[in-house]
């Protein structure tokens, strides 16, 4: 048996992914999307680059916001410690103010100047960064990141994207950037900079484009800021792989308890505007259907797969631009077959079930 503790494990590099989260976009359905929906590319998306980095530096600089690639979703970018940019960033996304945003920094150094960094911070910063898993400590005595970000609360959470170019902007900065996913909130999630462009248009000032999330689910958010580490949110990196590192338990909170401390966990977080189904074995004839695995049934009248090979870090990548692709007037419904809840399937239907949130029948069977 596990003790009750705080804990982490090894860390999964979601760069070895890429080709497979790549291979995706070869698909048919993929490839229209990306001819169709980028005709018009918007003036205010940048092809990431040296020069495209240091001109969003300068716009963070001036309190400006800007959208940017990390390897889990692309995120909407304010100096952390820059009140009316951060109250910039609830105002573009018509965010609730108690949901906290996520401060993304470019080492431990930093890290430490904003919040009080322990022992188990340590252990898992050490495993897990740069990478998908935010740490929510209690805020440094004067630490300069604006109140807004926080909610209001004593803790933050931090985060050190693995995403290079992600980091590279951060340390640009010379300043730490508060920044949640970059779309309206409660919608879905943006894998590329053509999703961020559809959802906020001109309100970003600058998009980089550092092409397609190769994680394209959120990060893992965990409370180390008392002496048991709780799970607020699940995500790449599993509580599995926690637990197995510090050899105890953690304790995971269900839907209201971490909502005050954790993004995302608002109920209808990460919604698509069509009503979604879930653990659907029999699609109809109007719906789309949200598939995974070889054995797929017959009816919808539109197909994704999100991994014939029931490949769950593919099935992860691919979610959010696949909900996107179904998310059409054409169909009643999105109907998602079942998807397992081991490893990393526990992430992936923490958003399903988010996004159904409020639909009239949520499930087909009660696994």
């Amino acid at each position: 048996m596990f003790r009750h503790c705080s804990t982490s494990a090894c860390q999964p590099d979601p760069r070895a992914d890429r080709n497979q989260a790549n291979a995706f976009s070869a698909g048919l359905v993929w490839k229209l999307f990306l001819v169709c929906g980028s005709k018009v590319l918007s003036m205010n998306i940048r092809k990431i680059s040296d020069a495209a980095i240091e001109e969003a530096a300068a716009l963070l600089r001036l309190g400006r916001l800007v959208a940017f690639p990390t390897e889990t979703v692309y995120g909407l970018g304010a100096d952390a410690s820059n009140d009316m940019a951060v109250a910039e960033i609830f105002a573009v996304k018509n965010r609730p103010q108690f949901n906290p945003l996520i401060v993304h920094v470019d080492g431990i150094d930093m890290a430490r100047r904003l919040v009080i960094w322990n022992a188990t911070a340590d252990k898992l910063a050490r495993t897990f960064w740069p990478g998908p898993l935010t740490l929510v400590l209690p805020r440094f005595p004067g630490s300069p990141v604006s109140l807004l970000v926080g909610a209001g609360g004593p803790t933050l959470g931090l985060r050190m994207p693995s995403d290079i170019n992600a980091r590279k902007l951060i340390s640009a900065t010379g300043f730490a950037l508060a920044a949640p996913s970059a779309n309206r909130s409660g919608r879905v999630s943006p894998t590329t900079a053509q999703h961020v462009h559809e959802e906020l248009g001109r309100d970003v000032p600058l998009i980089l484009d550092g092409g397609m999330c190769p994680v394209g689910i959120e990060s893992t958010v965990i409370d180390i800021s008392a002496e048991t580490a709780v799970l607020l949110r699940p995500g790449f990196v599993t509580q599995e792989q926690i637990e197995n590192l510090l050899g105890c338990e953690v304790i995971a909170k269900g839907d209201d308890s971490g909502a005050c401390q954790s993004p995302g966990r608002t109920p209808s977080h990460y919604a698509p505007t069509l009503p979604l189904r879930l653990n659907v074995m029999e699609p109809r004839a109007d719906e789309a259907l949200l598939a995974f695995g070889i054995h797929v049934p017959p009816g919808a009248k539109m197909v994704i797969n999100l991994s014939e090979a029931s490949d769950l870090k593919l099935a992860a990548a691919r979610l959010f631009a696949s909900l996107r692709l179904l998310d059409k007037p054409e169909f009643t419904a999105i109907a998602v077959m079942p998807i397992p809840h081991d490893g990393l399937g526990a992430a992936i239907n923490d958003r399903l079930m988010r996004a159904a949130h409020g639909s009239t029948a949520l499930a087909e069977s009660a696994c």
